[in-house]
């Protein structure tokens, strides 16, 4: 039950409302209060007991159901459908479809329209993304990846990891193909999204991914009801590592249907490849494949329609992301090429009737082609292709053959080199993406299986493919429809049973023992006589006639028999299919492969001489339909080792045009794969069945249960009975049920249409698990609620002690960093006081050492001062040469050099008027009409001292004051005298 905890653990969905307006108290989704007792507890007939029949009902709830059209696309599982017929399942899927939703859950399956057409934001990158980082993705609209991810997690979610498979179902042109490649690619994104090495990643993926165009290419075809209908069945596992994360893949194949390289329906096409090879190929590669652009070929009909799978360059890329290397590439496209050859050789009867048959037309340059490319002598493959050797005893008899089997050997030639060509392909991808057995330890598998055939023609091939889908079908009824019913008998619920269809009767037909179509096929087969139809067709009437589900049509000539199977009954043709079964590749051909001088196609039948020397013993002939039981009983034991997931592909029309739906063809495929039984089992009983330790551990804190707490750590057995846990269960139970309706309990006699307590397991509707999932999380909600009220009152009071703490260490700091710069500022004004002191007290020393030079020297001078030549004085000027011992007094301040010589004429050269104007303006020269006289600032308030007497003449430079201390005194007082000179004079 595993997977249905999974399930339970990601289900997400909205409560639904109670409908507590009941008369009997009962429960349940609004619209379908009381289906679920009246089907459980068998109260059928009470219900209806109002006088109207059961049909009469039926038909009302149909219609009232379907009144309300505009709300049916919303239904996005069908078990809410009410009630769940054929009718109403159709019409929800057919609004789905009309509102373009292309995918509706059915309980464990999901549904899947084709919409034919192309849907790209659908399943770009990010809604993989989307759905691969969602918490519960089941609250996300249907979608195929809701299954991928499902089965992801299922792998990782588990304590043992599960193996997943994943069914894709359906009939041909249904999309099962292309959901098979969606799930590929979603699991080449997300399960290597977090690899380390992005390099091996890429790799991986790219690997992967390329497998589908080559596999398309060479298994795939064009038929009349899809196309691009796959031509044999595939099984791809997917290796995951110990972290789920991709590390490998391969592929199993089972049946490819080979004929169709020699022989194709009315209307259908070959395998896409050849097509790919007329239409792609450049026109080197014509000359080297020989093949000309107005060449026809009569194994290639309707070449002149275009597919999107038509195209080369995507299958080359493919096969070069795989390793195919160039050389590998070219053999490989030569014998196909050899083949399409091959197919336009006719043959003529002969001349004689003990001579070979002859080549018809251009037959001969047919074959000279084909053994070009094929690389084998021309002689020889004429000869294997008219004759046949016979082995009598020792002796080897050669005889010519008839022109129809002459067909058959060139038919038979070409299906043996293209089954072993495919094969090879097959096991080298395997080779290129497997990862080593010590790498991979789970895997996911994705089944992407022919679906149902019935054609106007129907042969073994047909028969072997319904054949497999019988097998899927019985899987699928064994898995969920009939392990269900039964599971409830074992737990002992009382289950009203809901009929489904069981094909084992049909099963038994075709594979029972001791008598069957394939042991009669297999035994025709082993006798050394010619197969005669007639005969055949009277053994199986013999045989099988006591078998329901075959019939016969004695008024048809053609012999046939029909099976009924369980989407629906196909008539087979007997003629030719003993020979298909036989599928003999005569000795000689095989012979003349291994001589061939191409490495790839002799490597392809190396080994070909083992098989027919074992292909000859009477006792043991390994015909077709054994080859292919053995593959599928090997395949359902993989699927019956793995947990399963559904997804069944619907077909919405016939002719593949975009969105038109056909009730007919839709309806018959529901009844045929039974959804209408899926969705009645999973709404009408308990879909939710949950083991009692899962129940208790995750349901157990509604009631805080001790003893679940107990449990889940003691392992012990008097906790573990079934009294003890189904006491449990129903206190945990009514709980809930009082909560919506006070008055309900659940008693040990009551049986509850909501739930049963079984021998090991809790059964549930989907609405009670609803209201368990409401009550738990309101109950986390509380518990939550206390612990984040604890959590923040002890945050809060660690806050409050930082902020304490912090307060303290921030004041300390600031107080130590206010003294340390109070210490800085305390030196820093000593330094400066001491420094302007010194500076001041110097300042005064020189001025007073001035002062007393300047005093001494005046006295000392005054009375030698020279005399001034009378010309000099008469004109106002200076003669410098004319004065002994010259005084330098360059860079003397104007105004002491005027004070030093009161009483001489002073004759001053200037240039400009602005420059007299200004340097009169300084010496406050006054206008006289005789003479100028110059008095200065210095004699109004009186000269306390002056620096030097000048002797004799003059001479002024009107520079800055030689003193080294003027302006810049940094007391400002307003008694300071302050001039021109600043010589610190002082008041007298």
């Amino acid at each position: 039950m595993a997977n249905v905890k999974q399930k339970l653990l990601f289900r997400n969905k909205e409560v639904s409302t109670v409908n507590s307006s009941s008369s009997d108290g009962s429960l349940g989704k609004p619209g379908r209060p009381n289906r679920q007792k009246e089907k459980v507890n068998g109260l059928t007939d009470k219900a209806q007991g109002l006088g109207k029949p059961l049909n009469d009902s039926l038909e009302v709830d149909i219609r009232d159901f379907l009144i309300n059209e505009a709300e049916l696309h919303t239904y996005d599982d069908l078990t809410k459908v009410n009630p769940v017929t054929p009718s109403t399942v159709l019409k929800c899927l057919q609004a789905r479809y009309s509102a373009k939703v292309f995918y509706t859950h059915a309980g464990c399956t999901l549904v899947a329209l084709n919409p034919f057409q192309p849907i790209p934001h659908l399943y770009s990158l990010d809604v993989m993304r989307e759905y691969h980082s969602a918490p519960q993705p089941q609250e996300f609209k249907p979608h195929i990846f809701i299954v991928a991810e499902e089965a992801y997690r299922n792998v990782q979610g588990q304590v043992e990891p599960m193996n997943q498979s994943l069914v894709v179902s359906g009939e041909s042109g249904a999309g099962k193909t292309w959901t098979s490649r969606c799930l590929m690619k979603y699991y080449a994104t997300v399960a290597a999204s977090s690899q380390k090495s992005q390099n091996t990643v890429e790799n991986i993926e790219r690997r992967v991914l390329d497998s589908n165009p080559i596999m398309e290419a060479f298994g795939n075809s064009c038929t009349l009801r899809n196309s691009n209908s796959s031509r044999f069945g595939k099984y791809i596992q997917l290796q995951l590592n110990s972290s789920q994360l991709l590390v490998g893949a391969s592929v199993h194949t089972y049946l490819l249907e080979k004929t169709r390289v020699a022989i194709q329906a009315p209307n259908e096409r070959n395998f896409h490849i050849f097509y790919q090879m007329m239409k792609g190929a450049t026109d080197t590669q014509r000359l080297e494949w020989m093949l000309p652009l107005e060449q026809d070929f009569a194994w290639l009909p309707h070449a002149e329609r275009t597919l999107e799978e038509d195209c080369l360059q995507e299958t080359i890329d493919a096969m070069i992301n795989l390793g195919i290397d160039e050389g590998k590439r070219a053999q490989i496209f030569r014998i196909l090429a050899g083949l399409l050859q091959l197919g336009n050789v006719d043959f003529s009867p002969a001349s004689e009737e003990a001579q070979p048959c002859d080549l018809d037309g251009h037959s001969k340059g047919f074959l000279q082609k084909t053994a070009a490319l094929l690389q084998v002598p021309l002689d020889e493959l004429q000869s294997c292709l008219t004759v046949r050797n016979l082995r009598a005893g020792k002796q080897n008899i050669l005889k010519p053959c008839s022109r129809s089997e002459c067909t058959v050997r060139r038919d038979c030639l070409a299906k043996a080199i293209y089954a072993q060509l495919f094969d090879w392909l097959v096991a080298f991808i395997n080779n290129s993406m497997c990862a080593d057995s010590s790498l991979w330890c789970n895997f996911i598998g994705l089944l992407d299986v022919y679906g149902f055939e019935c054609f106007v023609l129907n042969n073994l091939e047909q028969l072997c493919i319904n054949y497999a889908n019988e097998k899927l079908q019985q899987h699928f009824v064994a898995h969920y429809l009939k392990a269900q019913q039964e599971e409830y008998v074992t737990e002992g619920l009382q289950w009203s049973f809901i009929r489904y269809q069981d094909n084992q009767g049909c099963l038994d037909l075709i594979e029972g023992s001791p008598s069957s179509i394939f042991s009669l096929l297999n035994e025709e087969c082993r006798l050394n006589r010619a197969s005669d139809a007639k005969q055949f067709r009277v053994r199986l009437e013999k045989e099988l006639s006591d078998n329901a589900n075959i019939s016969w049509d004695k008024f048809s000539k053609e012999p046939h028999f029909t099976v009924a199977h369980y989407a629906g009954r196909v008539s087979y043709q007997i003629q030719g299919m003993m020979e298909k079964n036989k599928d003999p590749v005569p000795p000689e051909l095989t012979g003349l492969l291994q001589r061939s001088q191409d490495s790839l196609l002799h490597s392809l039948f190396a080994d070909g001489d083992l098989e027919s020397e074992g292909s000859r013993g009477h006792s043991k002939v390994i015909t077709v339909v054994s080859k292919f039981k053995n593959s599928l009983e090997s395949l359902m034991r993989i699927l019956h080792s793995t947990t399963p997931h559904y997804t069944r592909c619907i077909k919405p029309n016939p002719d593949c045009r975009p969105l038109t739906f056909k009730k007919e063809e839709v309806i018959a495929q529901l009844e045929a794969c039974g959804i209408v039984e899926t969705i009645n089992i999973s709404a009408a009983g308990f879909p939710i069945r949950i083991p009692y330790c899962s129940f208790i551990q995750r349901y157990g804190l509604i009631t805080n249960n001790t003893r679940a707490a107990q449990m889940n750590r003691e392992n012990s057995p008097e906790i573990n009975g079934q009294a003890v846990l189904g006491s449990a269960v129903k206190d945990v139970v009514n709980v809930v049920l009082k909560r919506h309706v006070p008055n309900s309990t659940l008693s040990p006699d009551d049986n509850n249409n909501m739930v049963h307590c079984g021998r090991t397991k809790v059964f549930l509707t989907q609405s009670l698990l609803e209201m368990l999932e409401d009550h738990r999380n309101r109950v986390r909600s509380q518990k939550a609620f206390c612990i984040q009220c604890c959590w923040r009152r002890y945050q809060q009071h660690q806050r409050n002690l930082r902020t304490r703490a912090a307060t303290r260490i921030q004041a300390g700091l600031r107080s130590w960093r206010v003294r340390s710069e109070i210490k800085k500022w305390h030196k820093a004004a000593t330094v400066i006081q001491t420094t302007w002191r010194r500076w001041r007290a110097w300042m005064d020393a020189l001025a007073e050492a001035e002062l007393d030079d300047a005093e001494d020297f005046m006295e000392e001078e005054s009375c030698v001062l020279p005399k001034l030549d009378p010309l000099l004085r008469e004109r106002g000027s200076v003669q410098l040469d004319s004065i002994q011992e010259p005084v330098v007094v360059r860079g003397w301040p104007i105004g002491l050099a005027i004070a030093s010589a009161p009483s001489i004429t002073v004759s001053l050269t200037a240039s400009g008027f602005q420059r007299i104007m200004s340097m009169m303006a300084c010496l406050k020269i006054p206008f006289r009409h005789d003479e100028y006289k110059v008095e200065t600032n210095q004699f109004e308030q009186g000269v306390a001292s002056i620096r030097a007497q000048p002797r004799g003449s003059i001479k002024m430079h009107l520079q800055r004051s030689p003193l080294l201390y003027a302006d810049r005194h940094p007391v400002h007082k307003a008694d300071v005298v302050t001039g021109f000179n600043q010589i610190l004079l002082e008041k007298t």
